[in-house]
């Protein structure tokens, strides 16, 4: 996040995913939009973007697709949700220029082709190309590239067709090693300026939304009467208390203890729902259930204003009540009622990638390739390059001793550096600020400063 005269201006970090020259039509756009930070990942076989989004995905704010296919790949696989991304459309015009681009190419006039993908009408193009022959091949979602290489050979080996018009890179890679006169579409600029707009405003909005409030809402369900006031369960609910303090500090969240067994944590969206992913609710309510023995119902309400915030956690839990042990319920500032089940798309901290990096270093110092993952993806969620012992306690819900071990150990491996220093407060030494040196070559930290 960046400041200009004072006003807070969020940075969107842009993935984009496509083969390289439509990455390289797409990078010459973006650089119209000084808000966004484009983290190109071009592939050479579209089924990758099933490994690049996974493996990226804290890194990116919002994805842009190089087509439909490969948008609609990632949808259908659950690696992204549909609001997590787009494409820009290919619209008549790219058509044309690339009918022109090949019969200057090709020093003729050409009176019949194949086109795949295009999502407009068969008859605006008609119109447009009244005296042309048109096999088009129109499509949604994704479907496999055999599919699109057989419907343009078929027809250009029964002499229908005499160029082939595509939109998917590796249908023209297959059709010109056939010898096929193919020529590939790429996206209109106009449209591409269009959609890297809407994901921008969508971005923003995103960010915001994680500022909102959020409270989480605990309803501890009655014991017996025989033992609602012996001491055994007077220790419980310290335990209980306990926990629901540790959860609290984990997402930097106020405690208040509402009464008739009830309590509600204060924190921010992003806090929560970053908690939610790491399923960190439900290791909440199994820890409950087995160091308290006390059953608990989970309701989160989101809202703009406090008030707001409250009557919709207090809706979550009237709606948990209902519900069979371990569900949370969430109710958003819309109304919108939630279930939520373990998040599918947790935030893992497989170590291979770092280990293999920076094994050396990490052999030298006394910490684990999990510690060092765990510190990776969550400077990624919180875009920190430069952390204290403090703020690193705080992530690793650990004591500040703790951290500044950690620091120190991975300062003498040389991978954390010291940049400088801040007042920790009226009185006492100042605090180290450390910089995550293993974090320089992160395409998300490329050229910014948070």
């Amino acid at each position: 996040m960046v400041h200009e005269q004072g006003v807070a201006k969020v940075k969107i970090r842009l993935g984009v995913v496509g083969a390289r020259d439509s990455i390289g039509i797409v990078r010459k756009v973006v650089k119209e939009f000084h808000e966004i930070i484009m983290l190109p990942f071009p592939y050479d076989s579209m089924e990758e973007v099933l490994d690049i989004i996974p493996k990226n995905r804290l890194q990116v704010d919002q994805w842009f697709f190089a087509g439909q296919a490969p948008y609609h790949l990632a949808v259908d696989h659950q690696v992204i949700r549909a609001e997590e991304g787009s494409y820009a459309p290919l619209n008549s015009s790219s058509i044309y220029k690339t009918l022109l681009q090949a019969q200057l190419q090709e020093n003729r006039i050409f009176h019949s082709i194949s086109l795949d993908t295009f999502q407009g009408t068969e008859s605006e193009l008609r119109a447009e190309l009244p005296s042309m022959e048109l096999h088009t091949f129109p499509y949604s979602g994704y479907i496999p590239v055999e599919e699109i290489v057989k419907f343009h050979l078929e027809l250009f080996e029964q002499g229908k067709v005499e160029v082939v018009i595509t939109c998917i890179k590796r249908v023209d890679n297959i059709l010109k090693d056939m010898g096929i006169p193919c020529y590939r579409v790429a996206p209109d600029e106009n449209s591409i300026r269009l959609i890297i707009q809407y994901l921008k405003q969508r971005g923003v909005s995103q960010w915001y939304r994680k500022a909102q409030i959020a409270i989480t809402g605990i309803e501890v369900l009655p014991s017996t009467v025989d033992e609602q006031f012996s001491y055994k369960v007077k220790y419980r609910e310290l335990e209980l208390k306990r926990l629901l303090l540790e959860y609290a500090e984990s997402v930097n969240g106020s405690f208040v203890e509402m009464g008739d067994s009830r309590y509600f944590i204060y924190a921010t969206r992003g806090e929560v729902e970053l908690q939610l992913k790491e399923n960190s609710l439900f290791t909440l309510i199994n820890q409950v259930d087995l160091r308290s023995r006390f059953a608990i119902k989970i309701g989160v309400g989101y809202g703009i204003t406090s008030l707001e915030s409250e009557q919709n956690t207090r809706l979550a839990i009237q709606y948990a009540r209902s519900k069979q042990a371990g569900s949370i319920i969430t109710v958003d500032e819309n109304k919108k009622v939630s279930e939520i089940e373990q998040q599918e798309y947790e935030i893992s901290y497989d170590g291979r990638s770092l280990f293999e990096e920076w094994g050396n270093q990490l052999k030298e110092a006394n910490i684990s390739s999990a510690t060092l993952n765990r510190i990776h993806s969550l400077a990624l969620h919180y875009r920190k390059m430069d952390i204290t012992s403090n703020e690193l306690a705080t992530w690793m819900n650990s004591t500040d001793r703790n951290a500044r071990r950690i620091l120190m150990e991975l300062e003498s491996a040389g991978l954390v550096e010291i940049k400088g220093e801040e007042q920790s407060g009226q009185r006492g030494r100042p605090r180290k600020v450390y910089r995550l040196g293993f974090l320089e070559n992160e395409k998300s930290f490329e050229n910014t400063n948070w």
